[in-house]
């Protein structure tokens, strides 16, 4: 079984071959919403929209340990994760593609962990590499097979939400090292790390940040919904060869 996590923009899978729907209660509550289950080209999906039907969950408001957790019960063998971004490298335009490679977590105030508890052994999870590889190289080939562009590789900068970032925040994150700037990929990527899980993401550029790009003096947002509209239909021909590659 292939997992999918929908970010803005997808909060639905239009090629999912729906069989039923069902709400999985978790020790650290109840997801985003409701697990979808279908098939892809015969192959067993299990769909869950980040932000809960409708977009109605921010950011920094979703349960991601519960999200992750149900996904975990299903014993997925890789799950995919969809998430919209702006583009701070100058090659990063609104509507490409990248499966990123790196991440730095910008983010404060959200459960982060599994690991909390004060009864038990500290245990610490080796973060070096924050994508599964194997799932990383079962993205590019998928699409490579769809003959749709996207990047290899990229540092995503995962900030706090719900507002966008100022120009001397993306400055600041440049100089970090980051390509991107999103504000859901983490915890999402620790914990499915801290689950075993092997876990990957198709970042969508949906916009220029702010400074960059035809964005020197604000974002747009009208915009950024017709382009994740126009781009997910490159999302969506990938997954689908994706499934293929996994069939194989």
């Amino acid at each position: 079984m292939l997992a999918i996590i929908g970010g803005s923009g997808m909060t639905q899978l239009s090629c999912l071959e729906i069989s039923r729907r069902q709400i999985i209660r978790t020790p650290y509550g109840e997801p985003s919403g409701p697990l979808t289950f279908g098939k892809i080209r015969d192959q067993d999906i299990v769909f869950l929209a980040r932000h809960g039907h409708g977009h109605t969950i921010p950011p920094h408001a979703i349960n991601y340990r519960a999200n992750l957790w149900a996904l975990h019960s299903l014993k997925p063998s890789h799950v995919i994760a969809v998430a919209s971004v702006g583009g701070i490298r100058s090659d990063l335009a609104p509507g490409r593609l990248v499966v990123p490679n790196q991440i730095i977590d910008y983010t404060y105030g959200r459960s982060f962990t599994y690991f909390d508890s004060t009864e038990e052994r500290v245990t610490h999870v080796d973060f070096t590499l924050p994508y599964s590889q194997q799932t990383r190289a079962l993205l590019l080939q998928g699409a490579k097979n769809a003959h749709t562009e996207i990047i290899d590789g990229g540092v995503y900068a995962a900030t706090q939400g719900p507002r966008l970032e100022t120009t001397a925040e993306i400055n600041r994150l440049e100089r970090d090292g980051a390509d991107m700037v999103g504000m859901t990929g983490m915890p999402e990527t620790a914990l499915a790390r801290e689950l075993g899980l092997n876990y990957a993401t198709i970042a969508v550029i949906a916009n220029y940040a702010a400074g960059r790009g035809t964005n020197v003096n604000g974002i747009p947002l009208k915009e950024i919904y017709a382009v994740l509209e126009q781009a997910m239909v490159g999302v969506r021909n990938i997954l689908e060869h994706v499934v293929s590659c996994y069939g194989d």
